[in-house]
């Protein structure tokens, strides 16, 4: 029995393929940041094996805590760059692909989605832009049901509060404005600050 092409396999395997929901392309740079690491880690070694032979030929006891002091400072400072090398040995460049979500994975299964937003300050932090953040969570192109957002103001400012009730009126015509036009930007102040289309609905909830 003949086997079919491989061509052929590949391209029913593609076709059967589920939808991507995003790639993945590492960066040209990971090559260049892992020799960098291997000759900075190399200098490291030298560094501290440069102090211990001091250390142990310290002849005085000033010396020797002069020496550990600069041994200690230099163990810490490599420390703090050998953690933030994690995210330079594999960089890489994500493309999302989230139009094909819905082919993927039916909205019931979709997890529930909790957001939490804190102030404390009104004069620090404008009930306005307080506002505008869980206007804009809340015109997220997420299932309603399982979406909720929590506000906690550890201010307990009544004018916060004040804003949020008429928030709450504005979010009755905002949320359906942006579902029923598809807005980008769901951000009410962002929205009006840039250029929009022009119309009767538009201005009134403006």
């Amino acid at each position: 029995m003949e086997k079919p092409p491989l061509r052929d396999y590949t391209a029913k395997n593609a076709a059967s393929a589920p939808p991507l929901l995003n790639t993945l392309t590492p960066s040209r740079r990971t090559s260049s940041n892992r020799a960098f690491a291997a000759v900075y880690t190399c200098a490291i070694v030298a560094l501290f094996y440069r102090h211990t032979q001091t250390l142990l030929s310290s002849k005085t006891l000033v010396s020797f805590y002069v020496t550990l002091t600069l041994f200690v400072s230099d163990l810490i400072l490599a420390f703090i760059w050998a953690s933030g090398q994690a995210f330079r040995m594999r960089p890489v460049y994500r493309k999302e692909f989230p139009e094909n979500l819905e082919k993927v994975v039916k909205t019931s299964d979709l997890p529930g989605l909790d957001v939490f937003i804190c102030t404390a300050d009104p004069y620090k932090e404008p009930p306005i832009s307080v506002v505008n953040t869980a206007l804009s969570v809340m015109a997220y192109d997420y299932p309603t049901e399982k979406i909720s957002v929590y506000v906690s103001d550890d201010g307990g400012s009544a004018f916060t509060l004040f804003a949020f009730m008429e928030a709450a009126r504005f979010a009755a015509h905002w949320l359906p404005f942006c579902r029923k036009n598809d807005i980008a930007k769901r951000n009410p102040d962002e929205y009006f600050a840039t250029d929009y289309k022009m119309s009767s609905e538009t201005e009134d909830i403006k």
